[in-house]
């Protein structure tokens, strides 16, 4: 069915601009669901008519496939733009560590657990490993099968099953279908035995191609045998031919609405130990650049943390400012000799400074200014943060009533407005370090001087 403009979309819509599919009228919802940047079912009025007239027109260009179940279940896909700047990418890269079935019953239960602590906090946030990758590599199908279910006894993440032998993943599948694994891979040589597998457990499918044509007829196969849950597996020998293969598959699902590549995508790091930093660069090219999933080798929290970190920005919305709460806040129990601190409501500056305060262990208040969600040198770059807008934001807090030294610490990017400050508040105005590595010895080693100076 060729694509519908907004003007034949909106025929077939109720007309009544309730505002309840989160759009101001029915026109507007018609316009973003010609764009794919909605769905149909937001409508709650639409008529079954209707939904048959549109079907094609409100289904997204690349469908939404979930792994795993309850809580832990991790959904990827379901994207409608190509760039983030455009709206925002919506489900996060979910990101494997592989273990090898061949590992002793110590060591992949050690490694197991470790994985399951592969989490950190990072501006407010955990950000953590989602799945296991279980590689087959070597054993009989039975006691891979035994292997998988060990694992997944052991943790609540999602399993990818890595086998292109159907008699080893039907094994395996006969003892942790329930729980929704990714069946890894149906290729040219395979798909007819693997596809049945997949609509026998319910479970979604990984198709491994190549190149991008026989990709595509592998999926448009598989879909007649009645699987629709897909991951697209390009292959490729080099980085370039990678990221080469993952773009054009973005634009053909998006751009064009081929359905045959509408589909996320699974992607694994080409890499040994004898170079961990290569396997860093390989995972971040593989989230910028429409990773649904990443599967990695390494699983030290130092080779983890920078994919994280990546993950984290990439899905952020950037047309929402990304800030905290502007308020007074208290770290540890500070009392009347306490320092005070300003900064701005940007969460990563925010959650910076409060994690150097909390880890020098000087209890400490935070005074927090709205600067809809820009960092300190943004801010007062846009006239956002001034002197007088310190000064009101200090004074509304209320945080000099609760010291008793008449001093606050800015951050030494805007030493600049010390005077002002001074003159506008009546306190003594203290320069603080310009980057937050730096407050710890500051709080430790120049505050205890300088909370007992008199202001000159």
């Amino acid at each position: 069915m060729a694509k519908l403009s907004a003007i034949e979309i909106y025929k077939n819509l109720p007309k009544t601009n309730c505002g309840e599919c989160g759009f101001p009228t029915c026109m507007a919802f018609a316009m973003q669901l010609a764009n794919k940047q909605a769905s149909l079912d937001q409508c709650p009025h639409v008529t079954e008519e209707a939904k048959q007239a549109l079907s094609a027109a409100a289904a997204p260009p690349m469908r939404k496939v979930a792994i795993g179940k309850d809580e832990g279940k991790v959904e990827i896909g379901g994207e409608t733009v190509l760039f983030r700047h455009e709206e925002k990418f919506h489900r996060p890269t979910g990101i494997a560590i592989k273990v090898k079935d061949s590992l002793p019953d110590d060591e992949l239960e050690d490694k197991v657990e470790q994985i399951n602590r592969l989490g950190f906090e990072r501006i407010g946030e955990i950000i953590r490993v989602n799945l296991i990758a279980i590689e087959h590599s070597g054993t009989s199908p039975e006691e891979y099968a035994k292997r998988v279910e060990e694992i997944a006894k052991r943790t609540n993440l999602p399993l990818i099953l890595l086998s292109q032998d159907a008699t080893t993943m039907k094994a395996a599948l006969g003892r942790c279908a329930d729980s929704r694994p990714l069946i890894y891979a149906a290729t040219e040589d395979n798909w007819e035995e693997m596809a049945s597998l997949a609509k026998e457990f319910s479970c979604p499918l990984a198709v491994e191609g190549g190149d991008l044509e026989s990709l595509a007829s592998l999926t448009e196969q598989i879909n007649q045998t009645g699987v629709e849950e897909l991951v697209l597996a390009p292959t490729s020998e080099d980085m370039l031919g990678y990221l080469e293969k993952l773009t054009l598959i973005r634009r053909l699902a998006l751009e064009k609405t081929f359905r045959p590549l509408g589909y996320p995508v699974i992607t694994f790091t080409d890499t040994d130990d004898e170079d961990p930093f290569q396997e860093v660069a390989q995972a971040a090219n593989s989230i910028l650049k429409y990773g649904s999933i990443l599967v990695m080798e390494g699983m030290e929290p130092w080779r983890i943390l920078p994919p994280l970190t990546v993950r984290q920005h990439i899905y952020i919305d950037p047309q929402v400012p990304n800030a905290v709460e502007a308020k007074l806040y208290e770290i540890g129990e500070p009392g009347p000799d306490s320092p005070v601190l300003f900064t701005t409501n940007f969460s990563l500056t925010y959650f910076t400074v409060a994690g150097e305060v909390e880890d020098c262990k000087v209890p400490a208040y935070i005074s927090v200014m709205d600067t809809e969600g820009l960092g300190v040198l943004n801010a007062y770059a846009d006239d956002r943060l001034s002197g007088e807008t310190v000064v009101e934001t200090v004074q509304k807090q209320g945080v000099m009533e609760k010291v008793n030294h008449g001093k606050l610490i800015i951050p030494g990017l805007v030493a600049v407005l010390r005077m002002k400050i001074q003159e506008e508040g009546g306190w003594e105005v203290i320069v603080g370090p310009e980057d937050a590595a730096s407050i710890p010895r500051f709080l430790k080693q120049e505050w205890p001087k300088l909370k007992s100076a008199k202001q000159e």
